[in-house]
């Protein structure tokens, strides 16, 4: 009798707790990114640093462990879900997102001086402060920053196919691809959900849609009012394969995409409308030989994991 009027009792105490909407939920999420970018900020900042002392072994794994996870949330998702290729992970880490093709210049130069200082307390604060790095001047680095969408923000890129066109789900508007001078990419999330925008290169790149996550496949398209005419898949920041490319055909038929005349670029010998008028134009790429499109570089096969920044 007595623990029944104490549940009782208990019960009336508690205040009556409403289920949590979607968006809330959305925006809880999005801030909890924006709260750990600006600890991770914090942490690259001068008064976190003390040059008189050691940074512990745990401290170190600690910081090695929040960089990790930005750039493999989403891969438990799918077992065929890509992370960044390596060469962008410091964009991910990297607090205010610079281009990861012009921080891995940066870091080479790190690198090769066997600092013991951080790589982005050395670029920032440290002795390389006032390095300019090869093909990549001061100015530029800073200047191009990476756009990393929270979930709020990734709405506006959000597609949904229907009766097999591509339809932004924010607004209802058919996806047009059909600006002049413009490239239009997509990332395929490793929850199936499409994402379309257009690159600014040195702003708005893959990695955007996802703030660095894993996807599932990576590329270009080209749309005409909601109709796909062409896709192909490159991405200079996921690398993807030819696995990943069949990943995003069998999406796109799962959802009544007619694909019979949509012209499908998946190997470096089909170059995309675009791209190149001429033979001298050409730039011949793979994503199966680590080749970039963007800046041309032959990347080896053979590269091990950078040491720690």
């Amino acid at each position: 009798m007595h623990i029944e009027l104490r549940e009782r009792k208990m019960e009336a105490q508690e205040p009556n707790h409403k289920p949590i909407s979607e968006e809330a939920l959305r925006i809880l999420e999005e801030l909890r990114w924006k709260a750990l970018d600006f600890a991770a900020l914090r942490q690259s900042s001068m008064s976190f640093f003390d040059i008189g002392k050691t940074e512990t072994t745990v401290s170190r794994w600690a910081r090695a462990k929040t960089m990790a996870s930005k750039v493999g949330k989403g891969l438990l998702k799918d077992e065929k879900a890509q992370t960044l290729y390596i060469k962008n992970w410091l964009e991910a880490i990297d607090p205010r997102h610079r281009y990861g093709l012009n921080l891995h210049r940066y870091y080479d130069v790190w690198y090769n001086t066997e600092s013991s200082q951080p790589f982005f307390y050395w670029l920032d604060i440290g002795e390389g402060k006032e390095v300019n790095a090869e093909k990549c001047s001061r100015s530029d680095l800073q200047s191009q920053c990476i756009t990393y969408l929270g979930p709020k923000e990734r709405e506006a890129y959000e597609v949904t196919l229907e009766i097999g066109k591509l339809i932004y789900k924010k607004t209802g508007s058919s996806v047009d691809t059909n600006v002049e001078g413009t490239q239009w990419i997509f990332v395929l999330s490793t929850s199936r959900t499409l994402y379309v925008g257009q690159k600014q290169k040195g702003n708005f790149h893959h990695s955007s849609f996802l703030a660095g996550g894993a996807s599932l496949a990576s590329g270009r398209l080209v749309v005409s009012s909601g109709e796909l005419e062409a896709i192909w898949s490159y991405s200079g920041h996921y690398r993807p394969t030819e696995e990943h490319f069949e990943e995003l055909i069998s999406f796109l038929k799962e959802h009544h995409v007619d694909l019979s005349n949509v012209k499908k670029y998946a190997i470096d010998d089909d170059i995309p409308p675009g791209i190149a008028t001429t033979d001298n134009d050409k730039l011949k790429v793979s994503s199966f030989t680590n080749e970039t499109k963007d800046d041309c570089t032959k990347i080896s096969t053979n590269e091990t994991i950078p040491r720690a920044a």
